[in-house]
């Protein structure tokens, strides 16, 4: 007689859990649009390590904690402004003295930590492909610690200038303490422009291509190589488009002319810094959940 065997269980498949952590990531279809503010705020602020701990990567690979890294990193932007001051000299007629030398300085260094965190965070985006795929987190923190790397080798700078300063017999006094808001400034603009930049590189490849010819374009514009008071009358509409035009004045005002800068140009460095941060950030975070498909 036959036996009947009872049909054999189905094994249960049991789904395996992350070791790291228990959340499970769905990832929907894209549609570009703002995510929740407030939970991208809290976790870009969550994972700020993560962004310092990248600025350090990319610093100890630029050799910046070495003794001839960091030399470097001084000598650059001293000669080139040395070429610069000789330029205008021979231009002016030898009727710039040291003084100036120091406003040049001084430009050129606040200058450069503005289109260094724009030069170093275009790529950003791009070059982390493997992150971006592989790991989920604001993806701001990528140019943001750009931004981190460039302040870094920012700081520097202003303890070379003290003793040029010094020799200049430029005034001291309690207006120099005007400099920490106007480097928050320069922070947010940076920040802001950071985040246009590296997001455009994903869209137009070419971005990183014309870079420095802006950046080349815009120191020219922008009060470094004069006085902004020295500007004509007929173009003085220069300063107002260019966004650096009233952060370095008001820059020039505290350093070199010991006083706290003028209400229309802190006025037009704050509507600026502010404006390019908002827009870049909205423009950034909109799109970055498209970013994967697109690398």
């Amino acid at each position: 007689m036959p036996v009947s065997s009872a049909p054999a269980p189905i094994p249960r498949v049991v789904p395996e859990e992350n070791e790291f952590t228990s959340e499970r990531h769905v990832y929907e279809p894209h549609k570009v649009g703002i995510p929740p503010l407030g939970p991208y705020l809290h976790e870009l602020w969550r994972r700020r390590e993560f962004a310092r701990e990248m600025s350090r990567t990319n610093l100890r690979a630029q050799h910046f904690n070495t003794a001839f890294g960091q030399l470097w990193l001084i000598l650059n932007p001293l000669m080139l402004a040395g070429v610069y001051f000789l330029l205008v000299y021979i231009l002016r007629g030898g009727s710039r003295g040291v003084d100036f030398f120091a406003h040049l300085l001084a430009g050129l260094f606040a200058y450069y930590f503005i289109a260094d965190s724009i030069r170093l965070s275009v790529k950003s985006v791009t070059g982390g492909g493997r992150l971006i795929l592989n790991t989920a987190f604001p993806r701001a923190l990528l140019p943001l610690s750009s931004v981190i790397t460039a302040f870094l080798r920012f700081l520097p700078t202003l303890i070379i200038y003290i003793p040029i300063h010094a020799i200049a017999g430029l005034p001291v006094g309690p207006s120099l303490l005007w400099i920490v808001p106007l480097i928050g400034l320069m922070f947010v603009l940076a920040s802001g422009a950071a985040m246009l930049v590296s997001a455009l590189q994903v869209y137009f490849r070419d971005v990183k291509n014309f870079l420095p010819y802006f950046l080349r374009l815009w120191l020219y514009a922008s009060p470094v190589l004069y006085y902004a008071h020295e500007v004509p009358r007929g173009i003085r509409w220069i300063l107002v488009v260019n966004p650096l035009g009233g952060l370095l004045t008001a820059w020039s005002d505290v350093i070199i002319g010991g006083r706290a800068p003028e209400w229309d140009a802190l006025a037009l460095a704050v509507a600026w810094a502010f404006g390019i941060f908002v827009a870049g950030g909205l423009f950034f975070i909109s799109r970055e959940r498209e970013f994967a498909v697109r690398l």
